[in-house]
């Protein structure tokens, strides 16, 4: 009897702002294949990660647990801690063939391939940021090899001998061609492995480094952007002093920068021509799922880890604040026949909600452990689209090798955002629909006050009840 659960197309991108969809409201961006997906299922608007690093975002949704409660609170960890549910290790169990192409990022990836968990992907064809040798152990890096095989010489395709970086250019060089680039690899490969021949249902996750920094799209790309149209960032100038505030929390821009000191326009162009080559190879994946006739029966997810600040109130790249540029990330997800179609949710959703929404709908328990609500009521048109959560989380401990091993978390309601930054004396506290830039901060207003005590209080109640309970109760004592 043929098996009717459905196939994963598990579409994650490195650093990608939830504004960065045509569809969506982005006039300035061509992204017709994103389109396309939002048109044939369901985007979620109003999606945010558990932390706005990599390691810890990707653990929470993996496991749909936040990252404290995992002890994955960093970037650069040793190894991660076993038993944890990886959901690629219960499909695996299940019966399901899980590949990966790109980022794993569950531990440390500088200078090393990383030490893999008990994952679940029988193909596991690993690329962290693009590089040459020495940085990274090219024999064990798929992407590398693949070049090689294709006779590429990597410091020649990228730019001779200039070095990728994370650090903000002056100039944001173009990288390797599109047909070498990474993100074109990942599609190559995602393409093979879901028209293998097998008996089972299937999970592929497509993990590009882009539109990570260092801003670097393939030279075709850049050529087509239209410099002088795009946007410049959210920024006021009294910001540049304002931001100095937050000089003792960890970020990776160590002062504010204003817009006028860089080329910011053309940042956001390369930003976006990075998206819009994720958009393409999107494309050809989608195609070939529907040339296999295994379409109907995949679910498609797009979505990101976390965002980027890209300029906005003088920050750049990423750290321990939570901007909606930084925290908010796009989710869209399809399953023709069973989601909705080009449906709009504004609802509160977070990213641990997907892993149990893939558990539900192949037919599997959510265990108790998992703190992630399913959004499959609402993508099947049973629930209230506008309402999923009362609140979201995000978190930020010393999550990275920066000065001050910060420890914050945010709260964010249908209307504000809290953000506290433990052993400061500052935070912040903004008004969302009032202020959806984000602008204003409410922190010591005074007409704010009974609001910021309510928000601190169901911050805190929300983290002390998803603290890591320990070992298994066997016994009453």
């Amino acid at each position: 009897m043929p098996d009717a659960r459905p196939n994963i197309l598990w579409i994650c991108t490195d650093q990608q702002r939830w504004d960065t969809i045509h569809a969506l409201g982005n006039a300035h961006i061509r992204t017709p294949n994103l389109d396309r997906l939002c048109a044939e299922g369901v985007a979620f608007t109003r999606a945010y990660c558990q932390s706005p690093i990599c390691t810890p975002s990707r653990a929470s949704f993996l496991t749909g647990q936040y990252p404290s409660t995992l002890h994955v609170n960093r970037n650069g960890n040793a190894f991660y801690p076993e038993g944890t549910g990886l959901i690629t290790r219960t499909l695996a169990d299940e019966g399901y063939d899980c590949g990966l192409a790109g980022k794993l990022h569950l531990s440390a990836a500088e200078g090393r391939v990383e030490v893999r968990p008990d994952d679940g992907y029988r193909l596991f064809l690993w690329s962290h940021h693009p590089g040459p040798e020495p940085y990274w152990p090219t024999e064990d890096h798929a992407y590398q090899r693949w070049l090689r095989d294709q006779g590429v010489d990597w410091r020649e395709a990228y730019g001779g001998d200039r070095q990728p970086g994370f650090q903000v250019q002056s100039d944001y060089a173009c990288g390797i061609a599109a047909r070498y680039h990474q993100m074109t690899w990942c599609a190559n490969e995602a393409i093979a492995f879901l028209s293998e021949p097998r008996q089972g249902p299937w999970l592929m996750s497509v993990n590009p480094f882009d539109p990570h920094p260092p801003l670097d799209p393939p030279p075709e790309y850049m050529a087509r952007m239209d410099v002088d149209a795009m946007p410049q960032p959210l920024f006021r100038s009294e910001e540049l002093e304002s931001q100095l505030d937050f000089r003792e929390v960890d970020h990776q821009t160590e002062t504010p920068r204003s817009p006028t000191d860089y080329d910011a326009r053309r940042m956001v162009a390369a930003y976006y021509a990075q998206i819009e080559l994720i958009d393409d190879q999107v494309g050809r994946m989608l195609d070939a799922l529907e040339a296999s006739g295994q379409r109907e029966n995949t679910i498609v997810i797009f979505m990101s880890d976390h965002g980027e600040m890209l300029g906005d109130h003088g920050l750049l790249l990423k750290g321990c604040r939570f901007y909606e540029g930084a925290v908010r990330v796009p989710l869209i997800m399809s399953w023709p026949g069973h989601f909705g179609e080009g449906l709009r949710s504004d609802a509160l959703v977070e990213l641990t909600d997907v892993m149990p929404t893939l558990l539900e709908c192949v037919g599997l328990p959510i265990p108790e452990r998992v703190m992630g609500r399913s959004l499959l009521p609402i993508l099947s048109g049973r629930a209230n689209p506008g309402f999923h959560r009362d609140f979201v989380r995000c978190e930020y401990h010393d999550a990275l090798a920066l000065e001050h091993a910060s420890h914050a978390n945010m709260i964010v309601d249908d209307r504000y955002k809290l953000a506290v930054y433990h052993g400061q004396p500052m935070g912040e506290l903004y008004d969302l629909k009032e202020d959806p830039n984000e602008f204003h901060n409410l922190w010591d207003d005074p007409a704010h006050a009974e609001r910021r005590c309510a928000l601190l209080k169901r911050l805190f109640d929300a983290t002390m009840q998803t603290t890591d309970p320990g070992q298994p109760r066997v016994a009453r004592f």
